[in-house]
């Protein structure tokens, strides 16, 4: 795999990259960014990864500018890596139509239904392709990864993490689509992407999966805004996961409400160091 280093700027005595590379899974060219700590950078020690899925609308670009993450990662000695949000530079009729369906709205399924099957598989690429790129590439430390998001991403985070038992040591969401199945931004993705019918979509709903997640035993930390307008909305629904997985002795959820805080990536650079911190914990144990 031959990866096109775009652009490397120097934060925090790491080094935020970003890069672009062939993706086999996706079929097509793809771009992600990945922040090295200064261990990583000056001493190639082994890092943990840790995987942010940002959400709709969002490239690359949002997490790494507007977040102000790298100075908690460097801290911490962790490689933090965030892919896009969809498959880029192709041509499907209606993908650019809307800001909740086709470009920038990947969902992280893997769709089933022509024609967007042919690349719109981010669950593949973040779970498989992506993580075997960040190994064969950088200094990561073996069986040290966690995952998080915002969003559509804290629902792809938390999928990723529930479908796949113990590949991810360290799960967070802020704001997620918790019960996609049952909100206008997941009924009108999974209907596109999986098609009509709705038994197939929860094996991609969070709210669906803990209630029937039988495995290794896994904390999930759910953070919300309580001004957020996608809340009051109905579009998030963070009430009906932590309801699906309180019966369930193998998942362990935190939830902080975070008083007067939206959507806004303010809200997330205020809590983010909290996240990298909680991760940190886990995934140095």
């Amino acid at each position: 795999m031959t990866l096109e280093l775009v652009s490397t700027t120097k934060s925090f005595e790491g080094e935020q990259r970003v890069y672009k590379h062939r993706s086999n899974v996706l079929d097509c060219d793809m771009t992600f960014a990945v922040y090295l700590p200064p261990a990583a950078v000056e001493d190639k020690v082994e890092c943990p990864v840790l995987y942010f899925l940002s959400g709709l609308t969002c490239t690359h670009e949002n997490f790494i500018q507007k977040s102000g993450f790298q100075a908690t990662a460097a801290k911490h000695g962790l490689i933090v890596v965030n892919p896009d949000t969809s498959p880029r530079g192709i041509d499907i009729p209606g993908q650019d139509d809307a800001y909740d369906f086709g470009s920038g709205a990947g969902f992280y399924v893997d769709a089933t239904e022509a024609p967007w099957s042919k690349h719109y598989k981010m669950y593949s690429y973040v779970t498989q392709e992506l993580p075997a790129i960040i190994k064969a590439n950088f200094p990561t430390l073996a069986g040290k990864q966690g995952i998080f998001g915002h969003s559509m991403g804290g629902h792809g985070a938390l999928i990723c993490a529930l479908k796949n038992p113990g590949l991810y040591q360290s799960v967070s969401a802020f704001a997620p689509i918790a019960n996609p199945s049952e909100c206008p931004w997941g009924q009108k993705a999974f209907n596109g992407y999986l098609g009509a019918n709705t038994t197939d979509w929860e094996q991609w709903d969070a709210t669906s999966l803990v209630s029937k997640y039988a495995s290794t035993p896994q904390e999930l930390f759910i953070d919300q805004g309580s001004a957020d307008n996608f809340l009051t909305g109905k579009q998030l629904q963070p009430e009906k996961l932590l309801a699906a997985a309180a019966p369930n002795d193998h998942i362990q959820t935190i939830f902080k409400q975070r008083d007067g805080y939206d959507h806004s990536y303010f809200y997330i650079a205020t809590f983010v160091a909290e996240h990298i911190a909680y991760h940190a914990k886990l995934l140095k144990a």
